[in-house]
C-alpha cells in the first residue's frame, strides 16, 4: 500500500482475489451479526493468498487489506472509514474518484475513493435496500437513511452526468445542549438563549429559518429541550433526525412510494393524523409543501408551543416562502386569508445562518406582530452583527439586542417567565479579541 493510504495495483489485486474467494467458499456463512467470524475467514484467505503468490506485506498493510475486504462485504466499502471519523459531518461523493468531506464546517477533498463505479453502485444499492427502495434509470433519485440515522441522497445517471453521486449527512451521535450552543459553538449569546428558553416554556409558536446545512435541525433539538417533560409531543419528519429527550414523545416519519408507486404516506398525512392523537405540541421537522397549512391551522387551534423549520435566508423571506408553501396545499385560499393565518399562528422566527468559514450563528430573532396594511409585520429583537473575517477565514462578530421590547412581554410574564427588560439592551461592539 502506497504512502497516504493509496491502494497499489498489488494491494487491489489481492483484495479482489480474497473477496472473490470469500464469496465462493463462504457465501452462506457471511453474517453481518458475526463480524469477528467473517474477519477470521478473511484472515485465513489472505494467508492462503500470500503463500500461493509469495507476496509479502507489512503487518499494518495486511490489517488494512482485511478491513477493506470486511468493509466491502459487510459495510459500505471505503465510506466506512469516513463514517467512523467523528470529525466528519458530511460526505459528498461527486463521482467514484472524488469524495469531499465536511470538517468544522468546511469541505475538503478526501484521499479516500471508490475503486470503480461498479463498487460505488454496489454501495449505493446496499444503502437504498436498507429502506426497501431501489435506484435505477427509471428512478434515478433516491433519499434513504442509514441504520444510525444518517441522511442519504443518491443521484445516478442519466440525471448525474459524471457518474453516480452520493451525499451523506451524518447523524450527530453527540447530543448537544444549550450550553454547547452558547459556550462551545458561540452560535448564540447567553441573553438570546435565555429569551428563547422563556419563549418555548411560554408556548410561543416558533419557526426556525435557515439555509441548507445552517444547523436548523440542531437548533430545533436545542429548543425542544426546554419543553417540560410532562407534555405529550408528536414529531412529523420526512427523515427522522430529531432527538427529543422527553419521555412522552411520539415520532412519525413519512414514507415514499414503493417500486410500484404505491403506499406513500406524505408528511401532510402525518400532520393531519397527529391532530387526532391528543398532542400538547406538534413539531414538524421541515415544512416543504402543503403541510405548512395544516401546521398553521394546528398552531391556531390549541396546539400552542409548536415548532418547525423552513428554508429561507432571512425573516422576511421566511414569511414569503411560508405563504408560497400554503398555496401548495391546493385550498385556493386568498392571499389575505393566508397572511392573516400566518400572522396569528407564528409568534417567533429564529434565523440560523452558515457564515464565512462554515461558522453557524443565530443571526436574527424576529417577533411576528400580526398583519397590518395587508402584510405580515415583524420586529427584530436580537441580531448577530458580523464585523469581519479572522485570520482563519471565519466570520466574526457579536450578538446584540436591538433595543426593542417584545410585544408579548406581558404574555411571557403571565406564563411565569421572569423576562428582564435588561435582556433587550443593545450590546456595545466589543474589542477585536472578544469577537466570535
Amino acid at each position: 500500500m502506497a504512502a497516504g493510504g493509496e491502494m497499489t495495483p498489488a494491494f487491489t489485486a489481492a483484495k479482489v482475489q480474497i473477496h472473490a474467494k470469500l464469496i465462493e467458499k463462504f457465501a452462506d456463512q457471511i453474517d453481518s451479526s458475526n463480524k469477528p467470524g467473517v474477519r477470521e475467514k478473511i484472515v485465513e484467505l489472505a494467508d492462503e493468498y500470500f503463500r500461493s503468490t509469495a507476496m509479502t506485506m507489512t503487518k499494518a498493510d495486511k490489517e488494512r487489506l482485511v478491513e477493506s475486504v470486511l468493509d466491502d462485504v459487510l459495510g459500505l466499502g471505503p465510506l466506512e472509514a469516513l463514517l467512523a471519523d467523528p470529525s466528519i459531518t458530511e460526505i459528498m461523493a461527486n463521482h467514484p474518484k472524488q469524495i469531499y468531506v465536511e470538517k468544522s464546517g468546511e469541505p475538503t477533498l478526501s484521499a479516500v475513493t471508490f475503486e470503480s463505479e461498479r463498487q460505488m453502485r454496489q454501495v449505493i444499492d446496499r444503502i437504498v435496500s436498507l429502506v426497501g427502495r431501489r435506484v435505477d434509470e427509471s428512478t434515478p433519485i433516491c433519499d434513504a437513511r442509514l441504520k444510525d440515522g444518517s441522511r442519504v441522497n443518491v443521484v445516478i445517471p442519466p440525471i448525474a452526468l459524471k457518474g453516480p453521486c452520493l451525499t451523506i449527512r451524518k447523524f450527530a451521535k453527540e447530543k448537544w445542549g444549550p450550553a454547547d450552543v452558547v459556550n462551545r459553538f458561540r452560535s448564540s449569546s447567553p441573553e438570546l438563549m435565555t429569551f428563547l428558553r422563556s419563549c418555548v416554556r411560554a408556548r410561543l409558536n416558533i419557526l426556525v429559518s435557515g439555509g441548507t446545512g445552517s444547523g436548523k435541525t440542531t437548533l430545533l433539538n436545542i429548543l425542544s429541550s426546554f419543553i417540560p417533560e410532562t407534555e405529550r409531543l408528536i414529531t412529523c419528519e420526512d427523515a427522522a433526525e430529531l432527538q427529543l429527550q422527553q419521555p412522552h414523545w411520539i415520532q412519525l416519519e413519512s414514507r415514499p412510494p414503493n417500486v410500484e408507486g404505491k403506499g406513500a404516506v406524505p408528511i401532510r398525512e402525518l400532520v393531519k393524523s397527529c391532530l387526532r392523537m391528543r398532542p400538547d405540541r406538534i413539531i414538524v421537522g421541515e415544512c416543504r409543501g402543503g403541510e405548512a397549512l395544516d401546521m398553521l391551522q394546528a398552531m391556531n387551534t390549541g396546539h400552542d408551543g409548536s415548532m418547525s423549520t423552513l428554508h429561507a435566508n432571512n425573516p422576511h423571506e421566511c414569511l414569503v416562502r411560508l405563504e408560497t408553501l400554503v398555496l401548495q396545499a391546493g385550498q385556493d385560499l386568498p392571499s389575505r386569508a393566508i397572511r392573516e393565518t400566518i400572522g396569528s399562528a407564528i409568534h417567533l422566527i429564529v434565523q440560523q445562518s452558515r457564515l464565512r468559514g462554515g461558522v453557524r450563528r443565530i443571526v436574527s430573532v424576529a417577533e411576528v406582530l400580526g398583519m397590518k396594511d395587508g402584510e405580515v409585520q415583524f420586529q427584530e429583537l436580537f441580531l448577530f452583527r458580523q464585523i469581519g473575517v479572522n485570520s482563519e477565514g471565519k466570520a466574526v462578530g457579536y450578538h446584540t439586542a436591538t433595543g426593542v421590547l417584545p410585544m408579548r412581554m406581558e404574555h411571557l410574564r403571565s406564563e411565569g417567565e421572569d423576562v428582564a427588560e435588561s435582556l433587550f439592551v443593545p450590546t456595545p461592539q466589543p474589542p477585536p479579541d472578544k469577537l466570535y
